[in-house]
């Protein structure tokens, strides 16, 4: 069996640039063919031409508007249909920075289509393959920033703490399947997403900031290593273990058949 069809093929959206042109780099490096996509058709042609000419992989193209329906059910027609596929890199995002009070709803809204929207329908296009064929990977690009919503108070943090959320859900519910689902939680990566929502990258410390083909490197790492979530910048993984002990030990307290004791009055107390 050749490496080509051990790997299969691996679908990356948002694939015309930053974090998911790197993927596609990577991916083909280790022996992946590729499904592509992106609205800008040129920028993923030059991209699989040099993917081609570097690695050898079968490298395909297809245009696409993850916002726009259409488009994004030729997409999961596509998951549904091609049993070549074995991994879903679900990368394509957009970030609106402004504060809530002066957010243009429409443009929130596309945020919420690509962020979310796009992620969830494309994922659910995916599954039941996956899971009918026992084997499959699924990718989630989420961020940081849901763990520390008070330092980047909007409305993309919330999309990405569905991302989270989803993925660890999915992870329950696909126990024992042969289906894996990685959540990627990067900080600041230095793409072009930044400068797209009128934050320049160059404004952030420079010592928050790493490096694309880096980032990526350390989330295929991560996947390969079996972890359902990796954070490229965390240190010790323990703070992560910690964080999740913490999260779990609230669990027995969250719902009880009466109001927490600080909540009754001193009669209410007494009796």
């Amino acid at each position: 069996m050749t490496e080509s069809a051990e790997k299969g093929v691996a679908l990356v959206t948002g694939a015309s640039m930053g974090i998911g042109a790197v993927y596609a780099e990577k991916l083909a490096a280790r022996g992946y063919d590729l499904l592509l996509v992106a609205r800008d058709e040129p920028k993923l042609a030059a991209l699989a031409s040099r993917i081609v000419a570097a690695t050898g992989r079968k490298v395909e193209v297809l245009k696409a508007d993850l916002t726009d329906r259409s488009d994004r059910l030729a997409v999961e027609a596509r998951l549904r249909s091609d049993t070549s596929i074995t991994l879903l890199v679900n990368n394509a995002g957009l970030l609106v920075a402004s504060p809530m009070a002066d957010a243009d709803p429409d443009a929130i809204e596309t945020m919420i289509d690509l962020n979310v929207v796009a992620l969830t329908r494309l994922t659910l296009a995916a599954l039941p393959g996956f899971v009918a064929r026992g084997a499959g990977g699924i990718i989630q690009i989420a961020s940081v920033v849901p763990l520390i919503p008070e330092r980047f108070p909007n409305l993309y943090s919330s999309t990405k703490a569905f991302v989270l959320h989803f993925g660890e859900a999915l992870n329950v519910q696909l126990a024992g399947t042969g289906v894996r689902v990685q959540t990627l939680l990067p900080g600041a990566t230095a793409t072009a997403i930044w400068e797209k929502a009128g934050v320049p990258v160059e404004s952030l410390p420079p010592e928050m900031v790493m490096q694309p083909e880096a980032m990526v490197d350390a989330a295929i790492a991560g996947f390969e290593a079996g972890e359902t979530v990796t954070i490229p910048s965390l240190p010790d993984i323990g703070d992560w273990d910690a964080y999740n002990a913490a999260r779990l030990a609230l669990a027995p307290n969250l719902s009880r058949s009466q109001p927490a004791g600080r909540y009754l009055g001193e009669t209410q107390q007494a009796a």
